[in-house]
């Protein structure tokens, strides 16, 4: 389990274990190690209810039985509360698990906390990254600065080929 701040980024790759994290949800602590014999989608992503975000969460839900078939689980970890998850899986009746990574220690884990620029303002936040994760615990594919249209489906093409 990470604990705290990590001082710079772990450099994640194909190939490569997985992180060993625990992530917090809304039923309590999930470790990536529980979901060993199953392949996982780990998907990063800013805010809940913003657009892109929005979209991209409905894709992963339409696409999710496609997901189940393939004997793969999906997860999505944002730095919002999990108060805010709950509102975002009822409003949007996401099928998956939101998890809660206040302090970005799961994105610092898998490289996805980056310093970002709005508007001229420098600040640290998830950058948009999916992580397809084999039944080993072996990471086979990274999706770095998502483009949200067309992803799920380069991440179901992916997944299939496992």
């Amino acid at each position: 389990m990470v604990m705290g701040q990590i001082e710079a980024p772990a450099a994640v790759a194909v190939g490569q274990p997985a992180p060993e994290i625990t992530l917090e949800t809304e039923a309590g602590p999930l470790s990536l190690a529980s979901f060993r014999g199953r392949i996982l989608v780990l998907y990063f992503y800013p805010r809940d209810m913003t657009p892109g975000c929005t979209n991209e969460a409905c894709d992963f839900r339409d696409a999710y039985g496609e997901f189940q078939r393939l004997g793969a689980s999906v997860v999505g970890v944002s730095p919002d509360t999990l108060e805010s998850h709950a509102r975002f899986v009822a409003k949007h009746q996401l099928p998956f698990v939101l998890a809660s990574d206040p302090r970005g220690v799961a994105a610092q884990a898998f490289g996805a906390w980056k310093e970002k620029t709005l508007y001229g303002k420098k600040s640290l936040g998830v950058e948009r990254s999916t992580f397809v994760i084999d039944r080993e615990g072996i990471v086979r594919g990274i999706f770095r600065r998502v483009k949200v249209p067309g992803h799920v489906q380069a991440v179901l093409d992916l997944v299939r080929r496992l």
